[in-house]
């Protein structure tokens, strides 16, 4: 169930947009994973192979969006979202506005979900399958524009509003906190 997350695009620090639009790929294939899992809950039988297989994708889901995705929501805090305000173009400056407000819609609704993963990662099986599927398709529809809105009209902008020189010094940040954090700048740490 959890293969497909073994197959990031490869991209690197030294092409941080490139790397940003790459995350949102990991972003879909995770919530995708964590809808096959909540339709392996539902549909399949109750065995521990069956039990392990849901505590596998549940352990994946919750490793993406504990590490990778807070990760590349302070990129784009950091990064991305300074220069859109910067723009005083309105049009970006309500991106940045609706983007940052999407982060906090995230996190909270991350908060609500996590917990209903865990209890999955731990017991291959949930207690309450209606409140994890609420949970998930509210935190599923929460990235879906968002993820659109970055790569069609924020990306784009904010990678013109900068030179050579800003686009290394924004991958060697993003870099350098990551190997803070973790120790590594392999393509799994991002």
């Amino acid at each position: 169930m959890s293969s497909l997350l073994n197959r990031a695009p490869a991209a690197g620090f030294d092409q941080p947009f490139e790397m940003l639009s790459a995350c949102h790929e990991r972003v879909q294939r995770s919530l995708q994973l964590l809808m096959r899992l909540l339709e392996h809950l539902r549909t399949a039988d109750d065995t521990p192979r069956s039990r392990e297989m849901a505590a596998d994708a549940a352990r994946d889901v919750l490793r993406y969006f504990d590490i990778a995705a807070p990760a590349h929501h302070e990129d784009e805090e950091r990064h991305v979202f300074p220069l859109l305000l910067a723009s005083h173009d309105p049009r970006l400056t309500t991106a940045a506005a609706q983007l940052h407000a999407d982060h906090l819609a995230m996190e909270a609704a991350w908060a609500v979900l996590r917990p209903l993963l865990q209890e999955v990662a731990s017991a291959g099986a949930s207690a309450d399958l209606p409140a994890l599927q609420a949970a998930a398709d509210r935190f599923g529809a929460l990235y879906a524009g968002h993820i659109e809105l970055e790569n069609d009209v924020v990306f784009p902008a904010a990678r013109s509003a900068m030179d050579a020189a800003a686009v290394r010094a924004m991958g060697a940040e993003m870099a350098a906190r990551r190997q803070a954090a973790t120790g590594s700048t392999t393509p799994g740490s991002r």
